[in-house]
């Protein structure tokens, strides 16, 4: 068997893998740098690390902006949300400062139209005849004693635990716009001549609806609790409206349900006239006379 002498022949595969473990930087390369090192040149960053720094020069340009955009949009909502808050309490304001005037000229009115009727004795019957039909509307506002009833939702208990979702069931109970209907309506059959809740005065077509969470009276939201407020000899009022058998039933059912309802007698009550009623319909009065023929 032949032995193959040292430094003789080797395999291809070998002397390449020589050559790459001996030049570790590529042969032109390494003629460029020494050609600059020859002329005294400082030699040149890489192309990856100019390339880094300009996207990181970018990345940081491109943050900044969508920074300072976002800060503007911020502060444009607020200043946009501050603008509506303002024109909201200018226009509130406006409504009630109108609806003063429209209050003080009803008074003017109401008083001009007393000294002219009162002049006469047709007059003072017309007089009397309005002052009874404005009552019934509930036109004018009322004062005397009555009955003061309180409906609210019911409250969670102070033990009941937020995760176990008993408060959260204690807070559904609520006052309905049927317990309200209920209430109003036996006062009136109880015998009341006025009724408001919560500051609304009740006429002959107002409404008591639910919408969403909100009780709402003639369209206009009321909160809780909810204070109803009969006119009325207090007394009589108050036993005809607990011996309503609907009444009973609600006030069981408040007790068990952890609802308020309770009611109090009152020696003076003040409501508010209601608002306007709306015209729907109209005839002209006849006067008893005919029109003289042509000619006639």
């Amino acid at each position: 068997m032949t032995r193959t002498p040292p430094g003789g022949v080797r395999s291809l595969g070998a002397s390449l893998l020589d050559d790459v473990l001996a030049e570790t930087l590529d042969p032109a390369y390494a003629q460029a740098a020494a050609a600059r090192e020859a002329r005294g040149e400082e030699p040149r960053r890489g192309r990856g690390q100019v390339i880094v720094a300009l996207t990181m020069a970018a990345a940081g340009l491109l943050a900044a902006v969508t920074y300072g955009q976002a800060a503007d949009r911020a502060q444009g909502r607020q200043e946009i949300r501050e603008a509506l808050v303002r024109d909201i309490q200018d226009e509130s304001a406006v409504s009630d400062d109108l609806a003063a005037q429209l209050e003080t000229l009803r008074a003017e009115v109401s008083r001009t139209s007393d000294e002219l009727l009162a002049a006469t004795a047709v007059g003072q019957r017309a007089r009397d005849a309005l002052a009874r039909a404005e009552q019934g509307s509930a036109a004018v506002p009322v004062t005397g004693p009555g009955l003061l009833v309180t409906l609210g939702n019911a409250e969670a208990a102070a033990d009941d635990d937020p995760l176990g979702g008993t408060a959260g069931d204690a807070q559904e109970v609520r006052v309905a716009d049927g317990d309200l209907q209920l209430v109003v309506n036996a006062l009136w059959a109880a015998g009341a001549e006025a009724i408001s809740i919560n500051g609304q005065r009740l006429g002959p077509t107002s409404a008591i609806r639910f919408a969403g969470e909100a009780v709402l009276v003639d369209f206009r939201p009321v909160t809780n609790p909810y204070e109803v407020r009969a006119i009325g000899e207090p007394d009589a009022l108050a036993n005809a409206f607990l011996a309503n058998p609907e009444v009973v039933s609600l006030a069981r059912f408040a007790a068990s349900a952890g609802l308020r309802f309770d009611f109090a007698k009152e020696e003076e009550l003040s409501l508010p006239a209601a608002g306007p009623p709306e015209l729907r319909a109209a005839e002209p009065v006849s006067t008893g006379r005919t029109d003289p023929t042509p000619g006639g």
